[in-house]
């Protein structure tokens, strides 16, 4: 029986007795109650107690174009009276997959024409891992299955995503590290550094791909894959040199390079693609998150001309999804990214709101006790607290101070992410300089709060 009119005890009560959340103590949450949102409009979301609060996460990296769009809400519902599902398997496709595999060849990187479907950034990562290991059996090189990613990536949560990720936590959960994956240093110079300047540091992590590689030996090497910007590791920003040095070891050992633009693609570093802005061209790249801006669950990966046309001519394709190219989910894709040109959001976040919120942040972090840096590009940003600004050195663990940051933010209508200690953002491409001004505004008063925790003047 359906009742949506219950009031916010009800609603936490319930979803204790019956969801499982994720990333989450479950005991602790549920403890707490969970907030309940009910209803969201451009870049704001209302909670179950009438707050209004602004969104600086874009719900999880993904509301690109912002809350409530009726073109995406008319395809969708369009497409789902005229053909609500059907499979890809039986030699079978529908008019919104086609129609969006043409226009993702019109917006991404050049070279790339074919792309493979699935409902989820982990999804679309784990078809990349088959993929490349399928690519190189095609060409007689069985034993290039090795993927090398970095500590502290982020490639979703699936045993294949979590392997290629970098994030012990997730590897210690069920001993859930597959084999046939390694991992190198992440390039964030302003924690890990040292004495290094930026070119150096950048330059010895790219090369510590070069060392790894000739460690594991290049026959037994498919693939490398990174974000051009790591998101959920805390937007980490690699010095201007470190992504060239990566392509460069990538073709000298023959090695795939993978882009995983599911937070970085469809405008959020202010180019369509974050491989764009950080001069990178990828043989393979993921999309998810503002492929749909999060109205459906639907994702892809796109393989350059060279990679589809081996894979096309290579026999059967034994990978696939019940929802690959799902209808609906395509044809509300296909008004997402309408929606972008029509408006010309990719070009606004490049030249206006995008460099307005990099000012404002590192303003704040100029000016402020606790930040130490500023960083990001576009949309995205991160505000990396320190104890010690001088040196760069951080506060003790036990301090918490990313929640304490965090808690303070939830109080105060407004959501921003602790990834250690660092506060970051990924608002909706669509905030306006206003809605940017109230986002820099409640961030400063909330590490004015934290400071005031830690004793801080």
């Amino acid at each position: 029986m359906k009742n949506f009119n219950r009031n916010t005890a009800q609603w936490q009560e319930l979803d204790r007795d019956h969801h499982i959340h994720p990333f989450s103590d479950a005991a602790k949450l549920n403890a707490k109650g969970t907030r309940v949102i009910t209803k969201a409009e451009g870049s704001y979301i209302w909670d179950s107690e009438g707050n209004k609060i602004l969104d600086g996460m874009a719900g999880l990296w993904c509301v690109n174009v912002g809350y409530g769009r009726q073109e995406i809400i008319d395809a969708a519902d369009k497409q789902m009276k005229e053909l609500c599902y059907y499979n890809s398997f039986f030699q079978t496709s529908n008019p919104p997959q086609i129609e969006l595999g043409r226009l993702l060849s019109d917006v991404t990187p050049d070279g790339f024409d074919h792309f493979f479907y699935s409902s989820s950034g982990s999804e679309a990562n784990d078809t990349v891992v088959r993929m490349v290991r399928h690519y190189w059996e095609i060409l007689g090189k069985t034993t290039k299955k090795t993927i090398i990613s970095r500590n502290n990536a982020y490639h979703g949560s699936t045993l294949a995503g979590t392997s290629l990720g970098g994030m012990k936590y997730m590897h210690e959960m069920g001993g859930s590290l597959l084999p046939g994956f390694e991992h190198i240093s992440q390039p964030h110079w302003y924690l890990d550094g040292g004495a290094a300047t930026e070119e150096e540091f950048g330059l010895a992590c790219a090369q510590e791909l070069e060392a790894k590689i000739k460690e594991i030996g290049a026959d037994n090497v498919a693939a490398f894959i990174g974000e051009p910007i790591q998101g959920a590791g805390g937007v980490i920003v690699p010095p201007a040199n470190y992504w060239p040095e990566i392509q460069r070891i990538c073709h000298k050992y023959d090695i795939l390079l993978c882009a995983d633009e599911v937070i970085c693609g469809f405008g959020r570093t202010g180019t369509w693609f974050g491989s764009e802005t950080m001069g990178i061209k990828p043989d393979v790249i993921t999309m998810a998150k503002g492929l749909s801006s999060g109205y459906l669950p639907i994702s892809a990966v796109g393989l350059h001309q060279h990679v589809a046309q081996t894979i096309i001519e290579g026999g059967d394709i034994n990978h696939g999804y019940t929802y690959s190219g799902h209808p609906v989910a395509s044809a509300a894709a296909i008004a997402n990214i309408n929606y972008i040109i029509d408006h010309n959001i990719v070009e606004i976040v490049g030249s206006e709101t995008g460099p307005y919120l990099q000012k404002g942040f590192q303003d704040l972090a100029d000016r402020h006790v606790m930040v130490g840096e500023a960083r990001g590009r576009g949309m995205m940003g991160a505000l990396q607290m320190v104890q010690d600004k001088d040196v760069r050195k951080l506060f003790d663990a036990d301090l918490d101070v990313g929640n304490k940051c965090r808690d303070h933010c939830f109080e105060n209508n407004l959501i921003m992410r602790a990834v250690g200690q660092s506060m970051i953002v990924s608002p909706p491409l669509t905030m306006t300089i206003s809605e940017i001004d109230e986002l820099l505004e409640k961030a400063e008063m909330c590490l004015d709060l934290t400071a005031r925790d830690l004793g801080i003047a």
